[in-house]
């Protein structure tokens, strides 16, 4: 199995905050549910970043439309993390 890097963020909807996830075009085969990667994601993003704050910090930068870019993650098929690059929002602003 190859682990692949999907990029993640924070899409600022009309209504609701979004967690957003980028594919690559040349995903493994191991990957055979769209949902499961995506969850995978998320959760390894909550895992790593307060939820709260980043969608706060979010909500406050962001307009409408626009979608916050917080890294990637890059994980195995079988759910194992192998890195993750996230920043988190607003952290480097002065």
């Amino acid at each position: 199995m190859c682990a692949d890097t999907f990029g993640v963020g924070i899409r600022v909807a009309e209504t609701e905050l979004r967690v957003v996830v980028g594919v690559p075009s040349d995903i493994d085969a191991g990957w055979t549910d769209p949902e499961t990667f995506q969850s995978l994601v998320a959760e390894t993003v909550w895992e790593r970043l307060d939820r709260r704050r980043t969608l706060e910090a979010v909500a406050a930068r962001y307009e409408t439309g626009e979608t916050a870019p917080l890294g990637s993650v890059t994980i195995e098929p079988d759910g194992t993390v192998v890195e993750t690059d996230l920043e988190r929002v607003g952290e480097t602003d002065n």
